[in-house]
């Protein structure tokens, strides 16, 4: 177990608006040749509206732009002219979202691209682990590795049932408990956070997420227990994937929260002892 002291389709007819002409249900392969026109000559990403070009007529997406003294094809300046025509193909251009190269097959109008690749079940994953101190981000089959290689603290449990011991809870500031649970042929990751509130009041956030997908979190349930001195406090709900974070369950208040007077209740010389079980949903 870790604990952490933190600071903080088919073609159709066409018209013409503006000298350009409209492109109604691009079929697949040409919509595919057409998205390769946009490529960025600088990061090969592709160059989205609002799409301005050189006084020649090349084009550069806008996260390269601000970085460029000139354009990168003809060296020539920039300049500011706004590309009309390539904008009005842009609009009808199915393109394929960032992350084809680790399985992602959808394709999508570039207004729709941003927010589908931000949820992306094919997005890397970051590491799980509450905090900010560690950046690493990988692929799902490299997230275990990368626990037991870089966080070789956190301890692993056996089984559906198991106890998740949290010690000296009333360490100050804000702490970190974490746990691995493996069963079902699947990894779960035990969070137990303890957090500073207004006017010095602390409040516990307790949480359990898939190592996996979100789609393959639908799959389980879990439940939290507290138990001692005839009282018992129970939470039930579907594990969050890794992908999605407790970040935003914890701000939420989705999962178990409780303060410190209630933690006192159930804890014995200092360490909370929470029941944990995993189930098929």
């Amino acid at each position: 177990m870790s604990t952490n002291n933190k600071r903080r389709g088919a073609s159709g007819s066409s018209c013409s608006v503006s000298g350009v002409p409209a492109l109604v249900n691009v079929p697949t392969a040409m919509s595919a040749d057409l998205a390769s026109l946009f490529e960025c000559p600088v990061c090969f990403d592709y160059v989205l509206p609002p799409i301005l070009q050189c006084q020649s007529g090349h084009l550069v997406c806008s996260s390269c732009r601000p970085k460029l003294s000139c354009c990168p094809t003809c060296r020539g300046p920039l300049g500011n002219i706004r590309n009309l025509a390539m904008e009005k193909v842009a609009s009808n251009v199915m393109f394929p979202c960032k992350h084809s190269n680790t399985g992602c097959t959808v394709t999508l109008v570039h207004t729709e691209k941003a927010e589908h690749e931000e949820a992306c079940e094919f997005r890397p994953y970051s590491c799980p682990c509450p905090g900010a101190s560690c950046k690493w981000q990988g692929g799902l089959d490299q997230v275990m590795p990368h626990l037991m290689m870089s966080h070789k603290s956190i301890t692993t449990l056996q089984g559906e049932d198991i106890v998740f011991l949290a010690t000296d809870i009333n360490l100050p500031g804000a702490v970190d408990w974490v746990m691995m649970q493996s069963c079902f042929n699947h990894h779960f990751m035990l969070v137990l956070e303890k957090q500073e509130k207004f006017d010095g009041h602390q409040q516990f956030f307790a949480i359990v997420q898939l190592i996996g997908s979100r789609k393959e979190a639908e799959n389980f349930a879990y439940r939290l227990e507290l138990n001692g001195h005839r009282r018992r406090l129970t939470w039930e709900a579907m594990p969050r994937s890794i992908h999605e974070g407790v970040s935003s369950a914890i701000m939420n208040s989705d999962c178990l929260v409780f303060d410190t007077s209630l933690a006192q209740l159930f804890a014995d010389n200092g360490n909370l002892g929470i029941n944990v079980t995993i189930s098929i949903a």
